[in-house]
């Protein structure tokens, strides 16, 4: 399509260069590779002169707009012979011509993928915060629970403590009732050693006590 010899650069393409260079870049080899057959992009740069024939030598006929898509008809020597969008074929530097769509047609293509993947970083993050969401609220669960079992154990400390005493004073409170009892015993025994000794010493006097008079009768 011809425009003034004038025309100014969009200034889309200008912030597209600034903005988005890097991208451009790496987005160039997959690009490439869509397009076929005579399909050409007029280059970057400012924009290109073009004329009637394939010299410096013949005259300028208009100018083609950076970026704009042509149909590559034939070349001869350092020039190419091109068919714009509006039908006229003129003649173009070889040097101004790219195999690749240039900056205004790749920018809309490359503001798809930055949307797409900054949708895409946005779900991992949405997920992500679930995720650790999820974490947390397992770790809070699990650090009540431990907190409930070492609160379990502690009273369970408590009371065997308690316990513990308890047994202590029972097993020395059995001790004396056992050192009463034996005491006990023991006195029943003297009692009952003594009783039998004293029967055993008075038996036979008694005894022959009964005897005599027995005699004395006969």
């Amino acid at each position: 399509m011809f425009l003034s010899r004038h025309a100014p650069l969009q200034p889309r393409i200008l912030s597209a260069c600034l903005l988005l260079g890097g991208l451009l870049g790496g987005a160039q080899p997959s690009l490439a590779e869509e397009t076929s057959g005579n399909q050409r992009w007029v280059s970057d740069s400012l924009n290109t002169y073009v004329r009637s024939g394939p010299t410096d030598g013949y005259r300028i006929v208009g100018t083609l707009v950076s970026g704009e898509k042509v149909e590559l008809l034939r070349t001869q020597g350092d020039y190419s012979q091109v068919r714009s969008a509006s039908g006229s074929s003129v003649w173009i530097p070889s040097r101004d011509l790219q195999s690749v769509p240039g900056q205004a047609e790749r920018l809309p293509q490359l503001e798809q993928k930055v949307a797409d993947l900054s949708a895409e970083l946005k779900g991992i993050d949405d997920a992500w915060k679930v995720r650790v969401q999820g974490m947390q609220e397992t770790l809070d669960s699990r650090k009540k629970l431990i907190d409930e079992l070492q609160a379990a154990r502690g009273a369970l400390d408590a009371e065997l403590t308690t316990t513990r005493s308890q047994l202590r004073d029972a097993q020395a409170q059995l001790g004396e009732e056992q050192q009463q009892v034996l005491m006990r015993y023991m006195a029943y025994g003297g009692s009952i050693a003594g009783a039998g000794l004293l029967l055993g010493l008075i038996l036979p006097t008694m005894l022959r006590v009964k005897r005599k008079r027995n005699d004395q009768w006969v």
